[in-house]
Parts: structure tokens; sequence; C-alpha cells
């Protein structure tokens, strides 16, 4: 695409308008609005990342959905960087836009958003004044919806319930509600309570709560109507300590206290017990009479845990209550655990009246669920945390770093190749190399770090306040660790790994995008030889996503027949007829227009949809061959076979079969393969050689001299033909280095009785230097580009005189 033919379009619009590039997202054009929005000089956005004008976090990941294609039409609300480092509030609008037959772009339209403050601010007014009534009532107040999300508090609801500083300057409900159910002495009736009004919007209600602090609130709960419909609740919250009976109260927690199954105790001023309910006495084996002057220091201290009682206890004086799980022992000396909630009674003087003790026997379920997160929370082969422990100790890691500021490092660790241990020695040799790797990382760790393992070969490493460096050392240790050789059943190999790396807060803010990033930085290290690790960075995750789009594309291309084959001549350099043609797989996309085989093929093979692609290529090429080789005429159709395609158990069967319903001669077909597929598996590529040399077709060695081998396989296969690859072909006859590699291919090759033929021909004088030095044949653009069918019988008829292809 020309983005200079749109810039009279946009530059005669109101709005600040980007072109950007669908594949990089790279800007191509921008009208004088957007360089004046963003105080940027004329022309200098072109060529600039669009996600260096992002502004907040969440707008990478915008740009990361554009990138994986999840729509052709986004608008959203978002902040953009300036040239100044100020930022501006936008409204912004990404649309896909073909142009002409080949190509699209993004087409982003940009609006100043900074008049909606002004209606912003009159909302604000608006808030402030709805306040002002609220702060005016005499009780306090709780305003929320029908789902119970709250709407709006007074400062009287606060001081009741003594929310935290913490509270007051942020919104979370969730704490707000948590909060208040601990204030409450008994939770569950509290609970089941709200759920019975929260079931009946109509629903007008009394309530008398009971508060750990020892206040008791009336709670008078209305619905909210507008225009006759609830919309939502109003809680009123009144102080009413003070106004019942002692008398009343005394009846009221005489009759809970015999009844309670809970065990419980009451003691005076001093902390001295003065009464015992009959399930003290159950769960104890202390009766009232045993108990009468002891304090609770007395009787759940033991030996183990004395630093906590005196904890508990002092948090008792400052909070007014305390709650927490504690191991006693009854009258016969047997260990049970008991849950304890403890409060401080106060008179309106504010001192202290009694303590009342509840406690219940946890011993059963303590032990149920130990067991029980032993099996939900370890891997059962390795013993390490599973992901969902992982998620826990990484929301503990996120909460300690977003209140102290600092920073903690997850490690995604996958073993390289280790799917060769587990095919060639077998899954219970391969669990134990798993246990071994397990041994070894919990060496590079600390005491506070966590290691764990996801699934199959995979690891993380959670480092907990880690920096750059201190992840950096901990990889290095891992990388260490694993070359060391492992030995077992008598056999000595290595297993090495690769590693991503990913910081909190800077490459993600939640578990998901941590992993996911780490996990992208470790996909880099494998594209780039593997045994090492790498740190995340905001690129990677456009660039898998890009190649996300264009895999789903590709395969979308399969089903809906998108790929199309060119033909480029194959040329005989001493007679200069076209004896054959190169099949060269071409798509254009109906979104992202032409893309070169040098962007999909790499992909293809990575995700291994070369396979079906392949073999659609193989079948297709063979039925134009077998139509062009009809009568007299003779011509030799050549096809790229990729790595991954060669091995698959049922190759040889497939092309036997497309050649025969095609109807063709085997020997019209050759099959170029590159050198990695030879010497990957030799003896396997001899087998599979032989059998298509069997078959008929002819063989040849694709970018001969690019790969690193042994030449022994040259005299080993069966093989007919080498080609020179292009780079050493495009510098000819002026580079002597090429001249020498050159020279050598074809001596090797003639010595070996084989063909040579040299890609990439471009200029007379490489035609002229080849053929002096023997070349048999020549493909390139000195010739002809590769051709449609069409295009190809257009210019290459059969001469039906001569009997032969037509001459260049």
């Amino acid at each position: 695409m020309k983005p200079h033919r749109w810039q009279p379009l946009i530059e005669g619009m109101l709005e600040a308008v980007l072109l950007v590039d669908p594949i990089q997202l790279r800007i191509l054009g921008a009208n004088r609005s957007a360089h004046t929005l963003l105080r940027l000089p004329p022309d200098s956005l072109m060529g600039t990342a669009v996600v260096e004008l992002a502004a907040a976090p969440e707008d990478v990941f915008f740009w990361e959905d554009v990138a994986a294609g999840l729509s052709d039409n986004i608008f959203s609300e978002t902040l953009l960087q300036r040239q100044d480092g100020s930022t501006i509030q936008v409204e912004r609008r990404v649309s896909l836009v073909r142009v002409g037959l080949d190509n699209s772009v993004y087409v982003v339209a940009i609006r100043d958003h900074t008049s909606q403050r002004q209606v912003e601010n009159e909302l604000e007014k608006l808030i402030a004044e709805l306040r002002a009534t609220l702060e005016s009532t005499a009780d306090g107040i709780l305003v929320t919806d029908l789902d119970g999300a709250i709407r709006s508090y007074n400062h009287l609801f606060a001081k009741l319930w003594g929310l935290p500083e913490d509270l007051l300057t942020q919104r979370d409900d969730a704490a707000i509600y948590s909060w208040m159910d601990k204030c409450m002495v008994d939770a569950g009736h509290y609970m089941e309570r709200l759920g019975t009004i929260a079931r009946s919007p109509l629903m007008e209600a009394t309530d008398v709560l009971v508060l750990r602090s020892g206040k008791i609130l009336e709670r008078v709960t209305l619905p909210q109507y507008a225009r006759g419909r609830p919309i939502g609740r109003v809680y009123s919250y009144r102080d009413i300590t003070q106004r019942l009976a002692d008398e009343a109260r005394l009846q009221l927690a005489a009759k809970v206290f015999e009844s309670s199954t809970d065990a419980i105790f009451i003691t005076d001023g001093e902390q001295k017990i003065i009464t015992t309910n009959p399930s003290f006495e159950r769960l104890t084996s202390y009766n009232e009479q045993e108990m009468i002057g002891q304090t609770p220091r007395d009787f759940f201290s033991e030996q183990s845990n004395d630093n906590q009682v005196e904890t508990l206890l002092e948090e008792l004086e400052i909070k007014g209550f305390w709650e927490g799980e504690l191991w006693n022992r009854r009258k016969n000396g047997h260990a049970y655990l008991c849950m304890i909630s403890l409060v401080r009674v106060q008179d309106e003087d504010g001192k202290t009246m009694h303590y009342i003790g509840f406690f219940k026997d946890r011993t059963e379920t303590h032990t149920a669920k130990q067991k029980i997160e032993e099996l939900a929370f370890s891997d059962t082969l390795t013993g390490l945390p599973n992901r969902l422990l992982l998620a826990e100790r990484i929301k503990q890691s996120i909460s300690v770093a977003s209140r102290g500021n600092s920073t903690f490092a997850l490690l995604f660790i996958d073993l390289d190749h280790f799917k060769q241990i587990n095919d060639s020695l077998g899954h219970p040799f391969g669990d134990r190399v798993l246990i071994e790797v397990t041994e070894r990382l919990k060496k590079c760790i600390r005491q506070v770090d966590t290691a764990s393992r996801l699934g199959g070969d995979e690891f993380v490493l959670l480092l907990h306040q880690a920096d750059a460096a201190g992840a950096e050392i901990c990889a290095r240790r891992v990388l260490e660790e694993l070359n060391v050789p492992f030995s077992l059943d008598g056999m000595s190999f290595t297993v090495t790994c690769s590693i991503g790396v990913a910081l909190y807060p800077a490459d993600g803010m939640t578990m998901d995008d941590l992993i996911k990033n780490a996990d992208s930085a470790m996909y880099h290290v494998k594209e780039r030889g593997r045994s090492d690790f790498r740190f995340y960075q905001r690129q990677m995750n456009i660039g898998l996503l890009s190649r996300m789009k264009l895999d789903h594309a590709m395969r979308q291309a399969l089903e809906h027949d998108g790929f199309r084959l060119h033909y480029q001549p194959l040329v005989d350099l001493a007679s200069g007829q076209v004896f054959g043609a190169e099949a060269l797989l071409r798509w254009n996309d109906k979104d992202l227009g032409e893309i070169s085989p040098t962007q999909f093929i790499p992909i293809a093979e990575e995700t291994g949809v070369i396979v079906a692609i392949g073999n659609w290529v193989m079948a297709t090429a063979i039925r134009q061959a077998a139509k062009w080789n009809q009568g007299r005429q003779v011509l030799r159709v050549s096809i790229n076979v990729s790595a991954l395609q060669f091995q698959q158990s049922d190759f040889v069967q497939n092309l036997a079969a497309a050649l025969q319903e095609a109807g063709l001669a085997p020997d019209r077909i050759e099959l170029e393969l590159t050198e990695s597929i030879l010497i990957r598996d030799a003896d396997e590529a001899l087998r599979v050689l032989e059998s298509l040399a069997q078959l008929g077709v002819n063989l040849a060695i694709d970018d001969f001299g690019t790969g690193y081998s042994s030449l022994s396989y040259l005299k080993r296969f069966p093989i007919s033909k080498l080609k020179i690859d292009r780079s050493f072909v495009q510098h000819l006859p002026a580079d002597e280095s090429d001249v020498a590699i050159v020279t050598a291919i074809v001596s090797l090759a003639h010595a070996l009785k084989l063909k040579v033929i040299a890609e990439g021909v471009e200029t007379e004088e490489q035609r002229a230097f080849l053929q002096e030095l023997g070349c048999n044949e020549l493909q390139g653009f000195l010739y002809s580009p590769a051709l449609t069918p069409d295009e190809f019988e257009r210019n290459y008829l059969f001469d039906a005189a001569a009997g032969k292809l037509q001459s260049m």
C-alpha cells in the first residue's frame, strides 16, 4: 500500500487520523490534526510503533487484541501520550479497511474527549449535594443497589462500624462487607438474614446486630424506589447499646449461654473466669468449679503455644476481640484444635466489664482440610505446588508487593526436547527425570520462594521480592544446575531448559498476565536456540499474537481455497529450452493482502499446519503437471517438501496415491528436499528416499551449501540434482568467495554424476559465468518470475512441429 495516496483524504478530516500497518502495527501515515493533538512536529509519526503512544498498560492490551485480529472495528476511550509527557483523554475507533485487491490498513480515528470533563464536573457537584444530605441524617446510612453493590454511605455509618482509614479512601465493596462480617459476634446468622433480605426486594425489616466491639445496633432495612419500581435498598443503623435494658440483655445472654453448642466462658474485668456453660465441660472435661478463678492464659498456655497466647491477649486488649485457631489439651491430656473467639465487653464509659470466650473443636475438620489441601494443591508426581497453590502464592506476593511498592519475579521453565525422552525411553523413565529436575530446581531457590509444576515439563519459579538482578542470578543458577549430566539406570545424559522471566508489576498485574508474558519470553528463547533465558518485552506479545493471527488465517485459507500455486520456468542452460517449472506457493488474504512465503512458511512449520499445506501443494501441483503432460508434451514439475511433511509415516503413500489419481508418470515430478531433512535421522531418511526412488520420482537437494552437514549422504542417498542457493548466485561473478563456493559445488556434483541447477539468476553476467562453469540448469528473473498456470501456458506453449516446449 502507498499511504501518500490517502494523505489528501485524511488531511481533510477534522479528526486526528492514523494509518497503521495491520501486521507490524507501525504508523504508515498521519494527518496534521494527529500531529497537533499529540504536540508532535509534522511527519514525525511515520514508522513509529503505534503501541509507543500508549499511556496506560490497558492500551498495550488493546493493541494486542488488534494484533490478534479479535475485531476489525473497535471503539474505545483511552489515554494517549504526548511528546511533552502529558496525557490526553480521547475517543478512538480502529477500523480495518481494504485497499485495492492486495492490501489492507487499519484506520485509527481519534477525537479529543476533554469537553466531556465539563459534564463530569457538573455531575460531581450534584453528587456532593447528595453527600451533604446523607451526612445530615442522625443515623448511619448505607445505600446499595438490588445486587448489593454499595452506592453510597455516610460518615456516621463508617464510625458505627469502625471502618479503617484505608477502606474510606478506596472503593472496595468486598472489603467493606468482609469488615462488617468480622465485626459480628454471630456472623452466621447475620449472613443468613442478609440473604433473606436480598431475596426479597420489597421487604422491610428491623434487626438487632451485636458487634464484637460491644456495640448493639438497630438496623432498619427499606427498599428504595424510582418511578414505582425497587432499584435498591437503604440500610439505617442506630446505636442502641445504652437503650437496651441490662436485665433483658442478661436474660437473652443466659439462654444463649446455656443452649449454645459452643464452649463458652466468661471472665471478670481482670480476666478471671467466673462461669462456664455445659458445652465447655463436654469439650474440655473441666467443670465450672475447676475453672473459676483461672485466666485464659492459664487455660490455653502450653509450651508449644505460649507466644501465640501472649500475642492474642495483646491483640484482644488493643482491638477488643480476637479470633483464630489454637491447640489445647483436655483434662485427660488429649490434644485438640479449637476455634476461639474472644470479645471484650465495656460499659458506657469504656471500662472493661467482662471478657467472653467462645470455642469449638476443629480437630477433625483440620485433619480433613490438610488432606484435601495436600491433594488439591500439590502435583502428584513431584510434590511441588500445582497451579492452584501457585495462584495463592502469587496473590500473596502481589498483595505484599503492592503494599510495599516492591517487585517479584516469575520464571517460566520448559525443558528442551523432553518429548524425545518420553518417546524413546518411556513415560516412567521421563517421570523419574522430572523428579530429579524438581530436586535440582529446589536447590536454586530460597526458603521464601516457590517452585511449582504446571504440568508436563513446564515449571514456574516464584521469586519473592526479587528484582531483575535477582531473577537473572536464579535463571543462571537453574541453567548451570540442569547442565550437570543426569545419571539414571547407568545412562548419562543432559537435560537443558529454556527460561522466560516476567517481573511484577512491569510485566503484568495478575497471575495470568505474568505467566502469559513469561511464557512468551520463554518461547523467544526456544526460537533462538534454547538452553538460555530471556526477560519479557512488550513487543513479544504483539509478535506472538501476529503469528497466531497468521496461523488462524492460514487454516482458514486451507479450508476456503485461499492458497494458489505459481510456476517459475526451469531452463536447460545448454539448449535454452524450458523443460519444467517449480511450483511456488502464493497467498492473498482477504484482510491482510498479499503475504510473502518468507512470512507465513516459518509460522506454518512452527505450528504444524505446514503438513496440510504441503499435502495441498503436492496434490495441486501433480494435477497441474498431469494436465500439461498430456499427449507428447514432456514437462517436469518441481515441488518443495517441508521437514514435517517428509517425516509423516504416510508421505510416500500419499504421493503415490496423488500420482495414480492424476494419471501422471512419477518421473514428471521432482521433489526438492533441504539438507536438514536428510541429516536429522539419516537411516530413516534413507529408507524413505529409497521408497521414493522405487516409485520413480526425481530427488534434488534444495539450498545446497547453506546447511552444516557431512557430505557422506550424497553418495548414500538416491539424489540426482543439487540446487545452488540464490545467496551464492546474487553476487556472481564479482564476489570471489561466492565464485569459489559455486565452483566447488558444480565440481562436486559432476564428480558424483549429479546435475546442478542455480536459482535466483537475474543478470546475463551470472548466466554466462554459470554456463562457462558447466552448470546444467537455471531459473530466475532473467528468464521469468513465477507465473499463474494460465500465464505459463500462454508464454510456453507446446511446439507441435518440433515436438518440444518453446525455448526462451
